[in-house]
């Protein structure tokens, strides 16, 4: 049996990502059949653990920097970590809360994970995620993140008796929020948000005490109280039917916020570099503009959510404040209360790819590929990625990952859109010149196999290659590095050492057409000047009389140059 933790180091947060992943991948269904506030759209379990499984992921990579290491990081790696990966990657309402309540016990924990510590983590969090929302409303989530923190203030105690009392006190004001909040009464279910909240207060008990919790909050005794209504203190309906994940709740106020008006049309979602200052005066003009609104993070980085009408105006708001990106829309339903994209019929064949900055997200979408950016230290998530298949609206896709390290990520994502009837290929491209080569041969009209056997045979047989800059001394196949030098990496390996960048280039390409090839495909980065381009063309030109050059702004990626040799 694992040792259990005195207190919330590295090792304790990893775990308790982890479980909380596996509980919110458990209750997801059961999440997403009571979500009826604010919005009845069915997806706040999903939302909930695609937030949590990008924390989660976002510790792991922290975990791998560290495998040829003797110690575990440090604890105030792990939890920045947690909270930076559920902020990028935050989903829905109840995934930006979430994101907020993990940044404001973050940032407690990281000076300590003792009783003391996890206390004011837990008050800090709720604090901090109800400022965020711009109209605070009793009965949700906020409610019963408020009612933890209380339960786990007192007097000296141990972690295990502060992560009981809170996930006891979560419990029991889940199971009040019907008596809150009219739209949860009158669907005889408790807040969606809330529980999964409590799921995630679960994981942490488990992770303390090896023990899941009891499903359901002790007295002083130890006794379960009676759920309210005779229903189900854990969630499921309190009364009445149970609702069907996805499925309408009823008409007038149970499908609005609050008044029976029917809600904004377009949920608005994205990442914004900013400051302070920017993002006050854009929390105004967004509670202008719609409902649900929800602006989390810190230090230049924001994750921005808002239901609104006019989702262009929503965008140019974020335009103004700073640099939007990752944006989102997302239409919830006509008029009808039918959702938009069940209307429109699906296209008989996709392709979605994965690249590394905007230059070619704007090439590959030219070439009619749906396109997902991995920002450098960003990797999408297995749920960005089942996204992008459901935005292909395609009977079949082909998904081009274009990075080793996402081929589990990929394959998880093909996986789950198998289960919702798409028929997913995935070729298993590691670099975005590898994509670029598949996508060029890529013909929707002949038959799927023939298509993915040509895609992943024009990929396999391109050679690819990136520079780097060494952010420390260490040992490669090359030989030692120093800090600062530039690194070519050849099909993963480093194979060059150099002191700049053109010299370096050449020299990469030096060895790869030593090998062959016809054509030489150039990604230059967002800082990258033309003369270098212009250059390499005339060494290959000069060296390779049988070769083309072509050449592509990647944008802000990376690396400062992607090399590809067909």
């Amino acid at each position: 049996m694992p040792q259990l933790p005195d207190d919330l180091d590295a090792v304790a947060v990893r775990t308790w990502c982890s479980l909380a992943l596996e509980a919110l991948g458990r209750e997801r269904a059961e999440i997403d059949a009571i979500n009826v506030y604010p919005i009845a759209d069915g997806d706040t379990g999903t939302n909930l653990y695609l937030t949590v499984e990008s924390a989660a992921a976002a510790v792991e990579a922290v975990f791998a920097a560290h495998e040829t290491g003797a110690t575990a990081p440090a604890t105030a790696d792990a939890v920045r970590a947690m909270a930076h990966g559920a902020l990028i990657g935050a989903r829905g309402n109840s995934g930006t809360i979430l994101a907020q309540l993990l940044r404001g016990m973050a940032g407690v924990l990281a000076d300590g994970g003792d009783a003391a510590h996890l206390r004011l983590a837990l008050t800090r969090a709720a604090d901090a995620a109800r400022r965020a929302v711009a109209h605070p409303v009793e009965g949700t989530v906020l409610t019963v993140a408020a009612a933890a923190a209380e339960a786990a203030e007192g007097g000296e105690s141990d972690l295990r008796t502060v992560v009981h009392a809170a996930y006891d006190g979560a419990l029991a004001a889940l199971a009040k929020t019907p008596e809150q909040l009219a739209v949860l009464g009158r669907a005889g279910v408790v807040d969606a948000g809330g529980r999964g909240l409590v799921a995630v207060l679960g994981a942490l008990v488990e992770t303390v005490t090896g023990q899941a919790p009891v499903r359901g909050p002790r007295t002083a005794h130890g006794k379960v109280p009676t759920p309210v209504d005779g229903g189900s203190v854990v969630g499921l309906p309190v009364g009445g039917t149970p609702v069907e994940a996805g499925a309408p709740v009823g008409e007038g106020p149970l499908d609005c916020p609050e008044d029976g008006v029917a809600g904004p049309a377009f949920e608005v979602v994205y990442l914004l570099e900013a400051g302070d200052e920017q993002v006050a005066r854009l929390r105004t003009r967004l509670d202008a503009l719609g409902d649900s609104l929800v602006v989390v993070g810190g230090d230049g980085l924001w994750h921005v959510h808002v239901h609104v009408d006019d989702a262009g105006a929503a965008v140019e708001a974020g335009v103004e404040a700073g640099r939007p990106y990752r944006i989102r829309i997302t239409h919830f339903a006509t008029e009808s209360g039918h959702d938009l994209r069940v209307q429109a019929e699906p296209a008989q064949r996709a392709v979605v790819v994965v690249v590394p900055g905007d230059g070619l997200a704007g090439l590959c979408t030219e070439a009619g590929a749906t396109t997902v950016i991995a920002r450098p230290g960003e990797p999408p998530a297995s749920g960005e990625l089942v996204d992008a298949i459901r935005r292909a609206h395609a009977r079949e896709v082909v998904l081009l990952p274009n990075d080793a390290a996402l081929r589990h990520t990929a394959a998880a994502a093909a996986e789950q859109a198998r289960t919702e009837g798409v028929r997913v290929a995935l070729v298993p491209t590691r670099a975005a010149v590898q994509g670029i080569a598949a996508l060029a041969v890529h013909e929707p009209d002949r038959g799927f196999d023939e298509d993915v056997v040509a895609m992943t045979a024009a990929a396999g047989a391109t050679r690819y290659a990136e520079l780097a800059v060494a952010e420390r001394q260490s040992w490669t196949m090359a030989g030692i590095c120093q800090a600062g030098d530039i690194l070519g990496l050849i099909d993963g390996d480093v194979a060059v050492i150099g002191a700049d960048v053109p010299a370096t280039a050449r020299t990469v390409l030096d060895r790869m057409l030593a090998a062959g090839g016809e054509l030489v495909t150039l990604v230059l980065g967002e800082d990258v000047p033309d003369s270098l381009a212009d250059a390499l063309e005339e060494h290959v030109r000069e060296g390779y009389l049988a070769v083309d050059t072509v050449v592509y702004r990647g944008g802000h990626q990376r690396a400062p140059l992607l090399i590809g040799v067909e």
